[in-house]
Order: C-alpha cells, then structure tokens, then sequence
C-alpha cells in the first residue's frame, strides 16, 4: 500500500512494539519482540528502551512488559467518546431487567472492540472487558456494525475478510455471510447462535447517531443451556431494541462521533 508522504514509520513500528504484548504473550524477551513486529533487533531494542523510558514498558533484565501507563493511551479515546458515559446506565438497567449481561461496542477494520459492559456472570472461556476484541463477522454486534455500512464499504470489507471457523456453527462462506448481513439489515437486530464460542448466544441491536447512521452497536449474551432461540426473540429482543433506541436518543450531536 502506497504511504502517505508525511507518514511517519517509526511511529508506526514503535506501536507495533506496543501490539507485540497481548494476553497469550505478557511478556516478551528482545529476540521475541523484534519477530513479533518484523525489526531488526537493534532496532526493537531501541523502540523499547524508549518505551521503557517513557514509563510503558519495564523490564526485567530479560523479559520486557507493558506497564499500566499503557492504559492512559486507551482512556484518552474513551475519555473523548461521549458513548459509554451515556451507555453506562442504559445497559445497567437493561442487565436488571432480563438478568443477562450487556456490552456496547464500536468497528475498529474487521474487529469489534468493546467499549462499555455490565457482565452478570462469566459465560465465556475469555474474560471480556473494555478494550477486548472479537473478529466482527462472526458476533451479533459485529454483524449490526457491517450491516450498518455503506454498499460499497461492506463489500470492501467481505472481499479482504480472512474467516475462520471457530466452531462449528460459525458461518464461513462469504455468501452466506453477505446473506446473513441483508438480513440483519432488514430486520434491525442480528442474533448468532454459538458461532463466536460453544454454549454462547447473543443478539445485537444498531445505536445510531442523529443522522441515522451506525456508530455502535449494544448487545445481550447469554448462555445456550438456558435460554433457548425463541426465548431470545421473545424476551431479550423487545428490551434490547428499546435500549438501543434510549441510547440513541440521549447521545449528543453527530458530530461528536
């Protein structure tokens, strides 16, 4: 892909020394780091001793990992988007009244990252909070997001989508995914049966801004074992939707988001 002339590439390495640290790796040693992010070691070293130096990173001796202070780069985003502020206690409501847990989240290119939550309990094998991410064809609130589009800018992001089969409901075929999408579109809610994990169902509904456009999505989760899909539709979607439509509604002017 062709860079912008002003684009500026150590930037962007040192932020893929930060991307290098996730759950499945806290910390890393220098060889590791420089493999994760395609630097020379030389180079990882002195993105990190940076790092290290700005009080992101700490170190060992051996193993480098990130710090909290990596956490203000998350806030200052968060601190700027009026959404889970006014979220927050649309969803603590909406959690008293069906008794399942809720979670606001926003398209980040082909992931969903979570943005405000109220859990009841911990019906996943990963632990979800702000911040988490999830590939967006294959999540209820992932589906309302890219149903919520433009044409063209859908059929951008289905074209360079890379899918994997997580379990064995999840939906792979491009097709049938395109299908799945028109169909949230025309209904106004997606629900995706265990696709994401085993024993997980949700359902999404579209949190629009003034002009109408999708700017989040809000969704309920709850466990296969005891809420059946007719249930979901009966009981959870009726709430959600109304919900959805509130958080709607009490968002401030379009142009913030």
């Amino acid at each position: 892909m062709e860079r912008s002339p002003d684009f500026v590439q150590s930037l962007e390495r040192g932020l893929a020394v930060i991307r290098a640290f996730d759950r499945s790796r806290p910390e890393l040693t220098l060889s590791e780091v420089a493999v994760a992010t395609g630097v020379t070691r030389a180079a990882a070293r002195r993105f990190l001793l940076t790092l290290a130096d700005l009080g992101y990173v700490r170190n060992d001796g051996r193993f480098f990992s990130l710090s909290p202070r990596v956490l203000e780069l998350g806030y200052a985003y968060l601190s700027s988007l009026s959404l889970p502020e006014v979220a927050g206690p649309h969803l603590e409501a909406l959690v008293a009244e069906v008794g399942e847990s809720s979670s606001v989240s926003v398209l980040d290119g082909c992931d969903i990252v979570y943005v405000a939550r109220v859990p009841v309990s911990r019906i996943m094998t990963v632990a979800i909070s702000v911040g988490t991410r999830f590939p967006a064809y294959v999540t209820s609130m992932g589906r309302v997001l890219l149903a919520g589009l433009p044409d063209a800018d859908l059929e951008d992001h289905l074209r360079g989508l890379s899918v994997e089969r997580l379990t064995p409901r999840t939906v792979t075929s491009p097709r049938a995914l395109r299908a799945e999408i028109q169909r949230v579109r025309a209904q106004g809610w997606s629900l995706v049966d265990q696709e994401l994990e085993e024993g997980l169902r949700a359902v999404a509904a579209p949190i629009r801004d003034r002009a109408g456009r999708t700017m989040a999505a809000v969704n309920v989760s709850a466990h296969a074992s005891r809420t059946s899909l007719e249930s979901i539709r009966r009981d959870l979607v009726p709430p959600l939707l109304a919900t959805a439509a509130r958080i709607s509604a009490d968002l401030p002017s379009a142009g913030r988001h």
